[in-house]
């Protein structure tokens, strides 16, 4: 495909910038879809926030307290605090039995790396 450079506006700062064809080649190559919205200044700025990612876990994040839900261990019984919701259909361990069931199924032989669940 032939690319041709392209004048695009920035959706922070309004100022015109050029999106060259070279930049469009590789936006195909990684598969990207959409063109650029911010010029390099906003974009360099942005990163530097840590405004991007977009998840609730980017450095951008709201910086509140994480969200915690009650459950009962699987494992021990008793009551615990966890990161997402639980659906029912897997076990819930609290932080303890969640780490003895780690160390159990890393066989040793991983240095605790996580290729070893594979």
């Amino acid at each position: 495909m032939s690319y041709t450079d392209k004048t695009l506006s920035c959706r922070d700062c309004g100022q015109s910038f050029v999106f060259t064809a070279g930049e469009q080649e590789f936006h195909e190559q990684k598969g990207f879809t959409n063109s650029p919205s911010r010029c390099p200044a906003c974009r360099s700025a942005r990163k530097a926030q840590g405004g991007f990612g977009g998840g609730p876990r980017s450095s951008g994040s709201t910086g509140g307290a994480r969200e915690m839900f009650s459950a009962t261990c699987a494992s021990c019984g008793k009551a615990c605090q966890v990161p997402f919701q639980p659906s029912g259909d897997k076990p819930v361990y609290c932080s303890d039995c969640f780490q003895g069931q780690r160390n159990r199924n890393s066989g040793g032989g991983g240095g605790g790396s996580r290729s070893s669940r594979w």
